[in-house]
């Protein structure tokens, strides 16, 4: 098979690959095919549920099963019905009729009130040579006041809102096969919103287009104008007139400065006092938690921390009772023109560069490349209930040195029972006037908003296409076969809580899928009448990875467990011993805890995104749960103990037999010595070996991306800057990558990912320098034999 996929793949020419793909599908398979139940809605989870432990007045109050049973709407299919009007000449201008129906509130300009408001008239009281005053501003301190304002936002024009919803409905359905929203979900919005309070929407970004595609999708929905908070490096000066002519928000350059500088003063005081007016009105605020494609750094982004401080602290100083955080995510097919460069994406879009780059986009796309998005909405919930019930979760923890670094070089064998501090985006701009304790407080809502995002989130065909490709077949699939599997694998996404992005026949997916992927596979024609689907070699597998990694929330819970039974084996039975010489190995519940604690620690918060009210002792118990849930654990009873089914004759202690979700304390040590009882076996059905090795594959990019960083500590060039380090490394992963043909974890993002660990725990340690900070290496790690024990605890958790 891999002869003849290597000679397809040299004689293949690109110019006849769309003209062949239509006789490649017309063509039987001599199988007949029909519609895939779970993808019809028989079965469809709901999801979007805020979380019950830190919000349960929320879970309960802002949903009901009734929106269950409601479908899904496609916001760009508009017709006549979505007019008032009918007739022949309606249906030609039908959408520039439903953009002038389009309700848009009047905005009034708020500018006098900001200049009156109580924080702003502080500022300049102490900046003025009389003191405290009573009188009028002084006219060059107002210019000054209106100069920052006039830089975070202008009154949005009706007339240019409407006009550009009905330019974007244009370009949407051009660009797009169709852009699906859940009624259930948008009902939630609309019932949080007469509550009275304010909304403030928490997206993620995946694209430069989410900041245009949700206030369009939520002005149709009647949710209202959405302001929405851009990141200025992202958009040249015209640009961002015309975006505050628009909604948009942008920070001041003034509000980085330092908590001692007037200027700084001055300009954080003024944007506070504008996101207090926005909240008053209760005008709909869009923050994304999340850094624009294409920027290497934290998940976090720094100016998403920094608008969400501004709220909870409007919210503290009682501007208004309340705020209704509403979760956000857009998923789509394919990320249109999703740039990767670093040097692009950190260049201003302009206004004609971006028109440019939407003609591009037309035309590359076309009518044979459209995807299909979705937009979430999860349920809302009350800011001031989870401020109250979050800072009871808090405990103490340590940094990855304390935890880690003891274990990986030998000098301690015992997990400290403690959970993980790891904070990667820095305290900048206005979250540098809030106290420690409410910096913690926004970084923990944020965390909590984004897993919320992601855990609402519908997985797209085109992720579990990639994952299929990647981690299973990579030398190539029949499609007979990849039709099963595909099935097999939206079931098992489904079952786990996840919803699934597309539907229709199976065959049509597929078909629709793989001419998405087609830069990145090949279709080669059987005599049989099958066709051979093969991933292309090259860095083009790096892609499929990105688009992999859509699917490993789903699974990351079995796949943790999966590389901590393999961390388990690795002392004990051969790497590449059969599988019923590992089924044979006792694995005790305590072992294995410790184990996935390891690996939980290792693991940046950015790829796990676990709730701050979630412990680790709770989430090893959750990832346990999944194994056995999942068929590849099975209970083993020893000799002489108690079976685990026989509750019969177990009789109440002094000790209370539930604790509350989330409560770890030191008593909880107790439980580690009850479950040394406790053995599992790994099962032997037929499919376990299979699965088993899909779940390790699935961390296989991030996990040998760092044991390749742990080999090339004695190759790097140190002391040097972080962004030099980091291209020295991600050299060194692309040229690993040309030798052994494995591209997945060639990825700039894993190489800044691995570095940031290793300074963490300890490797690597950054020190001032003459050009700035410069990273070297520590004196724990400085010899090849510590180096080597790094190297050999994190290829333990990898299977080849």
């Amino acid at each position: 098979m891999n002869t003849m996929a290597e000679a397809g793949l040299q004689t293949q020419q690109r110019s006849s690959q769309d003209g062949r793909e239509t006789s490649l599908w017309s063509s039987g398979f001599g199988m007949k095919l029909e519609a895939v139940t779970p993808f019809l809605g028989k079965y469809r989870p709901f999801v979007g549920r805020c979380c019950q432990t830190c919000t349960p007045k929320s879970w309960e109050s802002l949903f009901h099963r009734s929106i269950m049973d409601l479908g899904f709407c496609n916001v760009i299919l508009v017709k006549e019905d979505n007019t008032r009007f009918r007739g022949w000449l309606v249906r030609r201008l039908c959408y520039f009729l439903w953009s002038l129906e389009q309700h848009i509130p009047p905005c009034q300009d708020a500018s006098q009130k900001i200049m009156e408001s109580t924080g702003v008239r502080n500022v300049i009281s102490g900046r003025a040579p009389g003191g405290a005053g009573e009188g009028p501003v002084p006219s060059h301190v107002k210019k000054e006041v209106q100069r920052i304002l006039g830089h975070i936002q202008a009154p949005p024009l009706s007339f240019l809102l409407r006009l550009s919803s009905w330019a974007l409905l244009r370009f949407l359905n051009r660009l797009f096969l169709n852009v699906q929203l859940y009624r259930g979900q948008v009902k939630m919005v609309h019932k949080a919103a007469q509550a009275g309070s304010p909304l403030v929407f928490l997206s993620t970004h995946k694209s430069v287009l989410d900041g245009i595609l949700l206030p369009f999708v939520l002005l149709s929905q009647g949710v209202g104008v959405l302001r929405v908070a851009w990141d200025p490096r992202t958009c040249s000066p015209i640009l961002r007139a015309l975006l505050k002519k628009l909604g948009g928000l942008f920070l001041p350059p003034e509000a980085g400065l330092s908590l001692d500088s007037p200027e700084g003063a001055l300009a954080r005081a003024v944007v506070h006092a504008t996101v207090e007016q926005l909240l008053a009105s209760r005008q709909p605020l869009l923050i994304f938690l999340e850094e624009p494609p294409g920027i290497r750094g934290p998940r976090l982004s720094t100016l998403g921390l920094s608008w969400l401080g501004l709220v909870v602290q409007a919210v503290q100083a009682g501007v208004v009772p309340d705020t209704l955080l509403v979760p956000v995510a857009v998923t789509y097919d394919l990320v249109p023109e999703a740039p990767h460069d670093a040097c692009h994406a950190l260049a201003p879009l302009g206004l004609w560069t971006g028109l440019l780059a939407v003609l591009r986009s037309l035309r590359r796309w076309g009518s044979s490349r459209r995807v299909c998005v979705r937009v979430h909405l999860a349920q809302p919930f009350s800011l001031q209930e989870y401020t109250i019930n979050a800072r009871s979760c808090w405990g103490s923890r340590q940094t990855l040195e304390q935890l880690l670094q003891p274990i990986v070089l030998g000098q301690c064998t015992v997990v400290p029972d403690t959970e993980k501090e790891q904070e990667w985006t820095p305290v900048t701009g206005p979250l540098l006037a809030l106290r420690q304790e409410d910096q913690l407080l926004v970084r923990r809502l944020s965390w909590h908003v984004l897993n919320a995002s992601v855990a609402s989130s519908a997985v797209m065909s085109t992720a579990i296409m990639a994952t299929l490709l990647l981690f299973k077949h990579q030398k190539g699939v029949f499609l007979s076969q990849l039709l099963g599997e595909f099935s097999w694998l939206t079931e098992e996404t489904l079952l786990r809580g996840f919803d699934v992005g597309f539907s229709g026949q199976l065959r049509c997916l597929l078909q629709h899928t793989l001419s998405l992927l087609r830069p990145h596979v090949a279709l080669l024609r059987i005599q049989q009448g099958d066709l051979l689907v093969v991933p292309r070699p090259g860095p083009g597998l790096t892609s499929l990875a990105r688009l992999s990694a859509e699917l490993l929330p789903t699974f990351l819970s079995e796949a943790v467990g999966a590389c901590a039974v393999r961390g388990l084996l690795a002392g004990r039975v051969p790497p590449k011993g059969p599988w019923e010489l590992q089924g044979i190995e006792l694995l005790s519940q305590k072992e294995l805890y410790c184990q996935i604690l390891l690996l939980l620690h290792l693991l940046p918060q950015d790829l796990l995104l676990l709730q701050p009210c979630q412990s680790s002792y709770c989430y090893c118990q959750e990832v346990l749960d999944r194994l056995i849930q999942c068929g590849l654990l099975v209970a083993e009873e020893t000799p002489g103990s108690q079976p685990a089914c026989d509750t019969g004759r177990q009789r109440l202690s002094a000790k209370l037999l539930w604790k509350l979700s989330g409560d770890f304390t030191d008593s909880d040590s107790d439980d580690f010595e009850e479950t040394e009882g406790r053995y599992f076996r790994l099962s032997q059905q037929s499919r376990c070996p299979d699965f088993f090795l899909f779940l390790c594959r699935l961390l296989s990019p991030v996990l040998k991306a760092f044991a390749r960083a742990a080999a090339f500590l004695h190759r790097g060039q140190l002391p040097d800057t972080e962004s030099g380090y980091a291209e020295q490394l991600f050299q060194f992963l692309q040229a690993t990558a040309q030798e052994e043909g494995l591209f997945e974890c060639a990825d700039p993002n894993l190489a800044i990912s691995a570095i940031w660990t290793f300074r963490d725990l300890g490797v690597l340690q950054q020190m001032p320098g003459p050009t700035g900070p410069m990273l070297h290496l520590s004196q724990a790690f400085a010899s090849r034999e510590s180096q080597e024990k790094l190297g050999q605890f994190i290829r333990q958790f990898i299977c080849s």
